[in-house]
């Protein structure tokens, strides 16, 4: 029997968006939808094999330390986390939209998308690579040859994992204020084979899989300043560069070398929720493991640092690093989603077996009927329906945005520049707005399951728990708000916002001409001016700080109208399939986009109603005063 979520999956790629129409392109020609229902099977199989039997296991067993022999520190984790690594890194999908010649399958990022969400409702703590790929991508896009062939490929083939090393202690968000130093490892430092080579000393934090067992080495891609000619580090972003800094040292054929280099475990952070993936603070530099100086080198002995490798030009690593975060971001996304997902089944299901209460009628309630299943109360069908309509908006709203992926990519020339405009604009929207409403669909699907849901008798807890970080994971809301409003919506003049805003209306034209629609399309129409008056009206003033005091409100807004053109696209390609609603799903759909417009969308007023006065409540509040 199919699972919903495979459904689901099925009618965005094929229905939606139009997955089998990339094999007409070059890159993709020896796909087909046989090929892309074999790797959504395979996963999926996989998934339900590998991850969701043992997601209780990973978060009640958490990572441990115990001393390493060599005086530091090493993670232990489950067995079950290293039997599920290894069947995914067996499939392929670590390398799966990769070059063929990367050992990749050249699969559409699309496929390769909604493929990974069976692991993430499956087990998101087991199943987070993304920071692999990721780094690996970085690498690619950024390194040498040497670096891609050393680094990229041993990512991609399985035997190494990847992370990124960017906050700080004393730092956190701000990035400007990072303290790690790197330093010119000798005269010859710059005739490496794998990349000029530095000695790196500093501290990391919050750093995903940082360290573990599950792969030979780990490959960091790490922040850090070069100090200037006074040899002191220059202030502010301009200073900071990218380093690759491996867990064990390479050569330049990419073989161990036996010795491991100066990073150090200094503890682990004990999380909230995804608590099967460890996180890390991690000492570069420390002496805990001196490494030998290269013969010509000006650094020995303890404290004279880890060895890392500059990745791109000094002073370009957020450029670089923002490669991978942007990557992460919308992957962030689609973890949250799959999350609430997981949430929304798990209560569906619930709410169709438990027995409770009596319906009402005209004379109250008769105490001799039979209970009833929770899903035939009115309030219960407004929790799930709330919960489809974030849920499943979410996943379509990311699989838009990997096919803007593969738009980018390799459609033709104005195709892919308008794809990777959309990109940067859609990406705050991608991360921050499952983050918070498939969250929301988290906490309705406990309240679905009553007190039930608030022990661990039920997974419902778990989703919630693992599900509060995202809207922390890889740039708070506060973050993505300001890129938005600050950045992204001014692109080009508001060239980019433009553009989106062509699309929305070319939705809403073709969906007014439908009847049942017709009023969607309206209200879609007129949230979209509104939004687009607002923005006009916020900036006209010019003063950027009592602009963005209210950015929050705005991405909330923005990312409403958005997901209400998601579901009024969704609307239509669900009565081109099926005008007739003969299948249970396509009468779900509707009935999610319908409401989404009649409980959703209205809330814009009150958010856009402070961006367009410029409301300082929150600005001009006194720190003293609370």
């Amino acid at each position: 029997m199919t699972s919903p979520l495979r459904s689901t999956l099925d009618f965005l790629l094929h229905d939606w968006l139009q997955a089998e129409s990339l094999t007409a392109r070059p890159r993709f020609a020896d796909h087909s939808r046989e090929t892309f229902d074999a790797v959504l099977d395979t996963c999926e199989r996989i998934a339900r094999g590998k991850y969701a039997p043992f997601n209780r296991i990973v978060d009640t067993e958490e990572p441990r330390t115990e001393p390493d022999g060599a005086g530091g520190l090493r993670v232990v984790l489950p067995a079950c986390t290293h039997d599920a690594r290894r069947a995914y890194a067996d499939s392929g999908m670590l390398a799966a939209a990769q070059d063929y010649e990367q050992g990749g399958m050249q699969l559409p990022y699309l496929v390769d998308a909604a493929a990974n969400v069976f692991f993430g409702c499956a087990s998101i703590s087991i199943g987070s690579n993304l920071l692999t790929t990721g780094n690996a991508n970085a690498i690619l896009a950024h390194g040498t040859p040497a670096q891609q062939q050393v680094f990229a490929a041993n990512e991609f083939n399985g035997r190494w994992a990847g992370t990124m090393c960017l906050s700080e202690p004393q730092a956190g968000s701000s990035l400007s204020d990072i303290a790690t130093r790197a330093e010119p490892d000798g005269e010859g430092f710059d005739a490496d084979p794998l990349g000029p080579r530095y000695r790196l000393r500093g501290n990391k934090m919050w750093i995903s899989a940082g360290e573990h067992e599950l792969t030979e080495n780990i490959v960091h891609l790490v922040l850090a300043k070069i100090p200037g000619p006074d040899g002191k580090l220059v202030p502010g972003v301009k200073g900071i560069s990218l380093f690759i800094v491996p867990k064990q040292l390479v050569d330049a054929e990419g073989q161990l070398t036996g010795e491991r280099n100066d990073i150090a475990l200094a503890g682990l952070n004990h999380k909230l929720g995804w608590r099967g993936t460890t996180n890390t603070l991690l000492n570069f530099g420390e002496g805990k493991y001196p490494v030998r100086a290269e013969q010509g080198g000006g650094l020995d002995g303890a404290g004279a640092g880890a060895i890392g490798y500059r990745v791109g030009a000094p002073g370009e690593g957020l450029k670089c690093m923002f490669h991978m975060m942007n990557e992460a971001r919308i992957a962030i996304g689609m973890a949250a989603t799959a999350l609430g997902l997981a949430g929304y089944y798990a209560s569906l299901d619930y709410a169709r077996q438990r027995l409770q209460g009596r319906p009402m009628g005209a004379g109250g309630k008769d105490a001799g009927a039979p209970q009833v299943a929770l899903i035939a109360h009115a309030d219960i069908k407004r929790m799930l329906l709330a919960q489809k309509s974030y849920c499943e908006g979410a996943l379509a709203l990311n699989l838009y945005c990997a096919r803007l992926v593969d738009d980018g990519r390799t459609g033709d020339a104005q195709q892919a520049q308008d794809a990777r405009l959309l990109l940067e604009l859609l990406t705050p929207i991608a991360k921050s707005w499952p983050s918070e409403n498939c969250l929301e669909a988290n906490s309705l699907a406990i309240q679905i399951h009553g007190g039930y849901g608030y022990t661990r008798d039920f997974s419902v807890e778990q989703y919630w728990r693992d599900n509060r970080l995202n809207m922390i994971h890889e740039g708070t809301h506060g973050i993505q708000a300001m890129d938005l409003l600050g950045r992204k919506v001014l692109m080009q003049g508001g060239a980019t916002l433009a553009l989106l805003a062509r699309r929305v209306r070319a939705t809403a034209q073709a969906a007014a001409a439908v009847p049942p629609l017709a009023l969607h399309a309206a209200q879609l129409g007129d949230a979209l001016q509104q939004l687009l008056d607002v923005t006009q009206e916020a900036w006209a003033g010019g003063d950027a700080q009592q602009v963005l005091a209210n950015a929050v409100p705005y991405l909330q807004a923005f990312g409403h109208v958005v997901l209400a053109w998601v579901w009024l696209d969704l609307a239509l390609a669900t009565l081109r399939s099926d005008a007739q609603l003969a299948q249970p799903a396509s009468a779900g759909r509707l009935g999610a986009a319908r409401y989404f417009f009649h409980y959703e969308l209205p809330k814009i007023d009150a958010w856009l109603a402070v961006v367009r006065r410029c409301d300082s409540t929150c600005a001009d509040m006194a720190s003293e005063a609370f």
